[in-house]
Parts: C-alpha cells; structure tokens; sequence
C-alpha cells in the first residue's frame, strides 16, 4: 500500500480546511445544529446528562469550552462529553443511513466545543461539521455490518470527532493520521455489543466516550504519541477502499436523517404505519386486538421489552413503543416521558403486539429500516408497509418541522429571546464572524433563563 487510509483521510481534512462552504452544505449544516441543539436541550435534565455533568466538573480542569445551557467552562475534552451525552440521551439526536448510526451528537458538540473558542467564524464551523460528518460517515460505512462489535457509533464517531477538531486546529496530515489511529484504537471496545441483550441502560452507544477520545487522542498526538496508522486497512473490519471512494463530496451532511420519535431509528417505520392507521381508522386501543410487524432482522434483536423499565429500556422497546403512539399518538414521543413506563393499558397493547422477520426488509438493510403493520381489529385486518420513515432523505422533515422539534424541546431551557437569537444566527451562519454569540444563546446569559443546572 503507497498510503494509508488514516493519512488520505488527514490529507483530506487539510484540504477541507482551505474550502469555502456553498449555500447548500451550510443549509445542511443549520438543519444539524438546529436539531442536535434541541436534543441536547431535552436531555439535560435526564440522569445520564447530569451524572455526565457532575463527573467531568470533578475531573476536567476549567477552560474555554461551554457546558450547554449553563455558565460552566471546561476543556473541550470535559464541555463535549457533557454535551454529547444530553444529545443522544433520548434517542432523538441525527443519524446516517450508511453509518448505520448517530453522527451529529459526537460532531456537534465537538464543533461547538473547540470553534469559537479557537475564534472560528461561522464558515470555520460549517466546514468543520462537513469534515466530521464525512469522515465519520465514511468509516462507519466501510465496516462489515455483520459484526456486532463494530456496530455502535462509539466504535467509528470519533473518527469524525479527530476531523472536525483538526481541521479547526489547523493540525498538519501526520499530527491527523496518528490521532486518527489513536482513536480508532482507544474508542469504546463496547465489549457488550455481541452479546449482552440488557439494552435498557445509560451506556448505550458510548458516543460521548468516543468524543472525548477522539478529543483527547487528537491531544496526544500533537504531543508525539503514535498509534497504528494502518488500523483502516485490514478487510475483516473496513473495506478501505470504501472508505475513501467519494470523500469530499459533502453527501454526509446532507443526507442525515432526523428523528420525530425518542426511540431506536429501527422502530421508526413501525411507528410512522400504526400511527396513520390509527388516524385514518380513528382507532382507539380497545379496537386493536393483535399488532404483527414485520421487519428486518436487526429490529428483533432489541430488547423489546413489553414493560421496560427506564426510559432507555423503552427506547429500545418496539411493542412499547407503538403502544404509547396508538394510546397517546406521535407528540407522546417527542420525547418520551417516564409517565408512560409500567402503564397497565400501555403494557397490556405491548402484550398484543408480535414481531416477525420479512426477508425482503431484511435485504434492504441498513439502506432502509422499512416494516410493514398488520392490525387485527373488530372490523377485519389493516395493513401499511413504510420504508422510509419520517425524517428520511426520501421523507424529510423540513425546516419548519425542524424547528418546532427544537422550540419544543429546548422550552424552559433556553428562553424564547435565546431560541429566536439562535435561529436567526444559524440561519447565516456563513455570515457569523464571532460565533462566541452562538454560545451566548446556549448559555442562559439573558436574564430570567433558566440557570445551569448541575
């Protein structure tokens, strides 16, 4: 091999570095800070975000970066790992169809970590967030998907992380690659993944470690610390080839998806088919008597508790999950509140609810996440096939849905001066010279918004 992967993938960040965003990659970066903010806003108050928070005040020294919502300034490293684990503590954060994962909560706040207070513009952020994106995207998707070790986003985000981080740090390709390595190697093993079936805890993905990994190697390298530049380019786990086959075209960006529900990307489906039919029906709970859904083989593989009992456990809960859509329709999950845990009608619908494999959805997997709902009712059988759901690139959710997601969820967090100052600054974005502003609105510095909160 004349090079490899991990210094093509520096070089490639270097050159990102020296490129000016077009309107569309900046739209595409509005709509990721847009959503990935709301989500962080509606898990800081969750008990991982805080027991996150409360950890990384203990261990991390003071410094420029901001812990969201509050006036606490750590190092990047600490601010990130807060941040990242409010963003994907209700399952409601961006992800990728090709990654197979969730992007946004590790390259986001690592953007909003290291960018303005390196005194990046807004152009800086939005090509730092194109670089990530890229980079993560392209990694998780060269992976073999059979292997259950390297499927969560822990194993491949801080790939992404490495590149935002550098490319706003100016790091040269050889101080890139070896932090590249760095953290493709000390990332969350996530040793569980192939075999334990306890989904319902606050571990889950290890995003927020992979940032602070990917932070932190980036750290080590620039002080001379070295890792296998080759950990890329062994076939059983990446297809290096793949992974370099399109880079730089910015097609990660803009082509996430966004989430309408606080749960598994791979109930969605399910959810978007039971719930227009419980519309167009005007069905109420006692009407179904038995939900079969058919779907791809990864679905059958979560917990699919039929009483979870904490949120994350319900997150992954496919019957639980439509339960809560058919008694309280789509806006009970956005998000999804501990009130609805250990309902008896709630556990009752779950009971009725049976999951099959259909080959055909199976075969579409990761490219789609598609399931088809059978109803049996008093007055005969439903049945809606969805193959890509709400917030797809083939069923996006717009700007304005967007934003409602955001203003809902960042409600008594952020005031409604900050929300609106936000919004009008990531909208131009590109324009922004001092993005220090785009932290204020995340700070609670107005008066009457809501103080930090431990």
């Amino acid at each position: 091999m004349s090079k490899w992967t991990t210094r093509i993938l520096a070089e490639y960040v270097g050159d990102m570095a020296q490129t000016r965003p077009n309107a569309v990659v900046a739209g595409a970066a509005a709509n990721a800070l847009i959503d990935l903010i709301g989500c962080a806003a509606g898990g800081f108050d969750s008990a991982a975000a805080r027991a996150t928070r409360r950890t990384v005040v203990e261990l991390y020294a003071d410094g420029p970066a901001a812990i969201w919502f509050g006036p606490r300034r750590l190092r990047a490293e600490g601010a990130a790992m807060a941040n990242s684990t409010a963003a994907s503590a209700l399952d409601l954060d961006d992800g990728h169809r090709r990654a197979g994962g969730h992007p946004g909560a590790a390259i986001v706040p690592t953007v909003l970590a290291v960018g303005p207070a390196a005194g990046a513009c807004g152009r800086d952020l939005i090509t730092a967030l194109a670089a990530g994106y890229e980079v993560g995207v392209q990694v998780a998707a060269a992976r073999d998907f059979k292997r259950l070790d390297t499927l969560s986003s822990g194993r491949w985000c801080a790939y992404g992380t490495v590149a935002a981080a550098g490319l706003l740090g100016r790091d040269d390709p050889g101080i890139l690659a070896q932090a590249f390595a760095v953290a493709g190697v000390l990332s969350p093993g996530l040793s569980a993944a192939g075999y334990s079936t306890v989904m319902g805890n606050q571990a889950k993905e290890g995003i927020p470690w992979a940032v602070m990994t990917g932070l932190t190697a980036l750290e080590m390298a620039r002080r001379g610390f070295t890792g296998p530049l080759d950990i890329l380019d062994h076939a059983d786990y990446f297809d290096a080839a793949a992974i370099t086959a399109g880079l730089g075209t910015g097609s990660a960006l803009k082509s996430l998806y966004f989430k309408p529900y606080a749960c598994c990307r791979w109930i969605h489906s399910a959810l978007d088919a039971i719930i227009n039919l419980v519309k167009g029906h005007n069905l109420a709970e006692a009407d179904i008597h038995t939900v079969d859904v058919f779907t791809f083989e990864r679905t059958l593989r979560l917990n699919n508790y039929a009483d979870p009992a904490t949120l994350e456990g319900a997150q992954y809960s496919l019957p639980f999950c439509l339960a809560v859509a058919v008694v309280g329709g789509a806006a009970a999950l956005m998000p999804l509140s501990p009130d609805w845990l250990q309902r008896p009608d709630i556990v009752a619908l779950a009971h009725r609810v049976n999951l099959h494999l259909d080959p055909e959805l199976d075969d579409r997997f990761p490219e789609e996440t598609g399931a088809r709902v059978c109803l049996q009712t008093a007055g005969g059988t439903l049945q809606q096939t969805v193959r890509h759901p709400l917030g797809d690139p083939a069923n996006p959710m717009d700007k304005i849905r967007l934003t409602a997601k955001f203003k809902k969820l960042s409600a008594g967090i952020i005031s409604a001066q900050d929300q609106a100052e936000f919004l009008a600054l990531i909208d131009r974005l590109a324009d922004v010279a001092d993005t220090d502003q785009i932290m204020d609105c995340l700070s609670g510095s107005h008066a009457g918004d809501a103080p930090g909160r431990p």
